[in-house]
């Protein structure tokens, strides 16, 4: 018997189940199947940064991941002497929370409990075909076939993405030249010795902080590792040991490893986020080395920026043109992404004079703050915009506003009744929030939308650092502005 739906997501990791959440708080039926019958048990994406944890915060999530994490007061590019320094961002979150992906999937699992997302665990999907009014997806469990429908499908089904593949989307890119050796292992180091890069003739490594259970993840690579057959190769901790004291003269004996794993720079890029009514989001989407521990923050951002705008469609709010400035918005982010993971793949793969000096030089340019701010914006994700105005034409014919695309920073503003509140905690529901500064003024685009859809506050002064000379300010559901008067 067919299930239908407003929405079934393939892929129950952490990108899928929070684009689940996002399209629930809409009231939407949306289900998930995955293919695991658990969740993950190993660290895999152990980083997640500032930008992230803003979006978990517009949710009022963000104390969740803080309690299960630690904070990293900074970061590498490309495993370089200099560090990213986060303290200059703007945020409540001004550093990065090294925490395992196994505990975010947990914590956004629970999430998607609490508001009701149908999950189907032990579920393979093997087809996956669209008409014009919906899509089918068949596939099998333990107990036999299965067959879902919805009006929309979205893929979050990793690198190898049936979805991908049976839509018929292209995955455009480079093959691997490089891998690299990976392992979450005891060492005999002091807690003090924060992170650890080391690069020379022999090789580069990175040895991160401790985690929650005293291991830290190491990363390392030598000349050697060029050759594509070693990815078919099972790592050893004798080789990630050998490698090690080959740099770094010492293994700090090197032991108990919970995982260990190979990865290379190979990076992908599809050739677009949607096929009619089957969207993309996550690894299905961009694939790359995982230099910068950006990959899972971007693909849940994906899953911010297609959540509200399935809803607002599917609600009858905004025209199906909506749904395009998804790919729009997002593609060019996915290939920033993969442009930042093929530089750092350059500077970590130079092991010669020349190399190692270009190492120096990129890293003596990193000292100075405006480079360092500017690199700390784009790994962060805090200087992600979306300025093409594309998006707010399908909700209205007026006029757009100047302004649209710009990250809301969260103030607290001071209500009509002199009681005071976040921006955030305001766009916790998943609504619009219209926010007028003493005058009145309204935004055109507000008036366009459902009166139901919309927070409206009206506070008697702006606050500080917040849309400088704005009468009015309009935030979309995922904190970034539709429009300034």
């Amino acid at each position: 018997m067919e299930e239908f739906f407003d929405v079934v997501v393939v892929g129950g990791g952490p990108v899928g189940l929070w684009l689940a959440c996002e399209l629930r708080l809409a009231d939407l039926n949306v289900a998930v199947i995955e293919r695991r019958e658990e969740g993950v048990p190993q660290s895999r994406a152990g980083t997640m940064h500032s930008r992230t944890l803003e979006m978990f915060d517009l949710r009022g999530l963000a104390n969740r991941f803080l309690a299960c994490g630690k904070w990293q007061p900074s970061w590498h590019y490309g495993m370089l002497d200099t560090q990213l320094d986060y303290s200059r961002l703007d945020s409540r979150f001004p550093q990065t929370l090294r925490i395992p992906q196994a505990t975010t999937e947990k914590l956004i699992r629970e999430r998607a409990m609490e508001l009701g997302v149908e999950y189907h665990a032990g579920h393979q999907a093997e087809t996956i075909r669209q008409d014009h009014s919906g899509v089918t997806v068949e596939g099998i469990t333990d107990k036999g076939p299965f067959q879902l429908r919805g009006r929309y499908l979205v893929g979050c089904d990793g690198a190898r993405s049936l979805t991908r593949q049976q839509a018929g989307i292209g995955f455009s890119g480079h093959e691997a030249s490089h891998s690299w050796l990976l392992g979450d292992v005891r060492l005999d180091l002091p807690d003090s010795k924060l992170m650890i890069t080391e690069y020379n003739e022999n090789g580069g490594l990175l040895i991160a902080p401790p985690g929650e259970d005293g291991r830290r993840r190491i990363v390392v690579t030598t000349p050697d590792e060029s050759d594509p057959a070693l990815l078919r190769q099972p790592p050893t901790l004798e080789e990630l040991s050998g490698m090690t004291r080959k740099i770094l003269g010492a293994d700090f004996n090197m032991r108990d490893p919970f995982w260990l794993s190979r990865f290379s720079n190979e990076t992908r890029l599809a050739d677009s986020y949607r096929s009619g009514r089957i969207f993309l989001a996550g690894d299905s989407s961009h694939i790359h080395a995982p230099f910068g521990g950006q990959g899972l923050n971007v693909g849940l951002q994906d899953a911010f920026n297609l959540g509200w705008k399935l809803a607002a469609v599917i609600k009858g709010e905004a025209d199906e043109a909506l749904l395009d400035s998804y790919e729009a918005e997002r593609r060019p982010i996915g290939k920033q992404l993969n442009d930042s993971t093929l530089t750092q793949n350059v500077l970590m793969t130079s092991f010669s004079r020349g190399g190692l000096g270009l190492r120096k030089m990129v890293s003596d340019c990193l000292a100075f703050p405006e480079v360092n701010e500017k690199v700390a914006g784009q790994i962060s994700g805090f200087s992600v915009g979306y300025e093409d105005v594309g998006a707010m034409r399908a909700f209205s014919d007026a006029p757009c506003s100047a302004g649209a695309g710009i990250r809301a920073p969260d103030r607290r503003v001071r209500r009509a009744d002199g009681s005071e509140v976040s921006v955030y905690e305001l766009l916790a529901s998943g609504r619009w929030l219209h926010l007028s500064f003493g005058t009145g003024a309204m935004v055109p685009l507000a008036d366009a939308l459902p009166q139901e859809a919309v927070v409206q506050v009206c506070s008697s002064e702006r606050p500080h650092g917040f849309f400088e000379g704005a009468a009015a300010v309009l935030i979309r559901p995922d904190g970034y502005s539709a429009g300034v008067v």
